[in-house]
């Protein structure tokens, strides 16, 4: 016996006579069990007959009708680019698969997990990610028993734990053998000190599935440690593959307001519960971003910060040079606060950590008794070794997410995410 065909949802719209859509639905594999009328007046009649119940609003047409898929028969001008992407991203954030004449969208896949959860995701890469995560696990780590596993395009073959934070000797002796030493999971488990799993992953699609990951093996390594809570640090733009009770979604300011809520990041926005907004430096123009983050979903907190730097042992005093991944326009901000909050004596700032031979002739313009570094890009391959070959002091730097004065409170706003997470999952255990 052949499957069933799937129910389905149809999108219509006034532009193209009944009869031409009906023969459509007819001629589609798909069982429609009702259509949505997106707009358009043209080819209507005001009798016009779908063979369909046809309701007004989508979000009240999958709720009452429960389609597996849904399927777009509309067009320009009732439906443009940027008004399908809008659509997709509410369909998707459904778990509901979107297709079209000559496209499929599908929701990420999205592994049950055993155990209270949050993930942290993005809108891209360099965006304060893994400082937010960071940031999370240090907060909740006096207060829960807490795993990291941390999703990486430099993560191990496979999932590997880190017990204690590495050293940067340990960093050194893995970057020698070939490893990824400034991988996610080191940067979280160096200077977050919990137990993280690292993990890797290949490509993105443009709704956060990964071709290729590991993440399902390292999120069974960290459920046999019975941690109370377990934080899944996504990559770039590619979500962890993890159904998380709840999540966290990292923006940076400098993004274009049309990008961040436009496409399948609408999607992101709408399956996150709190937005963190990076980078929010004066002149940023961060509340026109905030505005559109909110437009799609009112119900998120968007929490507007900037990372600064947090060096993991005193340089009070101390020449340093701090390499960063951060953008020029942010150094003096970045050497200031070094300075002003820190006791810094001289600083000199290289944004150069993923560009590796502009960063070797930084290097030998360099004059500092101390390199302080971020775990990224080439922080261990190219700095750390370079300082080891010169006998000059190391010192790894954080980056803190600090909210802009005004903002809501981050902590609380994290720790109710946590204990959300946990709440509904005692509501769903048995």
């Amino acid at each position: 016996m052949p499957p069933a065909a799937p129910r389905a949802l149809a999108l219509i719209d006034g532009e193209h006579y009944a009869p031409v859509v009906r023969a459509a639905l007819e001629a589609l594999p798909f069982d429609f069990v009702a259509a949505h009328m997106l707009g358009g007046t043209e080819k209507l009649r005001g009798n016009d007959d779908y063979g369909l119940p046809v309701e007004d609003d989508l979000e009240d047409a999958l709720e009452l009708h429960e389609p597996e898929l849904v399927f777009d028969l509309s067009d320009e001008p009732v439906l443009g680019p940027r008004e399908r992407f809008s659509l997709a991203s509410r369909v998707l954030a459904r778990g509901i698969p979107y297709e079209g004449a000559d496209f499929r969208l599908d929701p990420p896949d999205l592994d049950p997990f055993e155990h209270p959860s949050l993930s942290v995701i993005g809108t891209g890469k360099r965006m304060g990610k893994t400082a937010v995560t960071g940031y999370l696990a240090r907060l909740l780590a006096g207060e829960r028993d807490l795993v990291v596993v941390a999703m990486g395009r430099g993560g191990p073959p496979e999932p590997e734990v880190a017990e204690v934070p590495p050293t940067l000797e340990r960093l050194l002796e893995l970057s020698r053998g070939g490893g990824h030493a400034a991988s996610d999971y080191l940067e979280t488990a160096a200077l977050a000190g919990v137990v993280t799993v690292g993990c890797r992953r290949c490509a993105g699609g443009l709704a956060g599935k990964t071709a290729l990951t590991n993440v399902p093996d390292g999120a069974r390594l960290a459920a046999e440690r019975n941690p109370e809570l377990v934080i899944f640090d996504g990559s770039g733009a590619a979500l962890p593959p993890i159904a998380s009770e709840r999540r966290v979604l990292v923006v940076g300011a400098h993004q274009d307001p049309a990008v961040v809520t436009g496409y399948l990041n609408a999607y992101r926005i709408l399956i996150s519960d709190l937005v963190v907004l990076t980078m929010a430096e004066e002149g940023a123009g961060h509340e026109t971003l905030k505005r559109a983050i909110e437009e799609v979903k009112p119900s998120a907190p968007v929490i507007a910060s900037v990372l600064r730097p947090r060096p993991v042992a005193s340089i009070e005093g101390r020449s340093i040079a701090f390499f960063t991944t951060a953008p020029e326009a942010v150094h003096g901000e970045l050497a200031r606060h070094l300075q002003a909050e820190h006791g810094a004596e001289q600083v000199s700032v290289s944004g150069n950590l993923a560009k590796r031979d502009a960063l070797r002739a930084d290097l030998e313009r360099t004059e500092a008794d101390l390199y302080l570094v971020e775990i990224k890009a080439a922080a261990i391959d190219v700095v750390a070794e370079t300082a080891s070959e010169q006998d000059v002091e190391v010192i790894f730097a954080d980056n803190e997410v600090c909210p802009l004065e005004g903002e809501p409170d981050l902590d609380a706003a994290l720790r109710a995410l946590a204990d959300a997470a946990l709440a509904e999952r005692a509501v769903r255990s048995p």
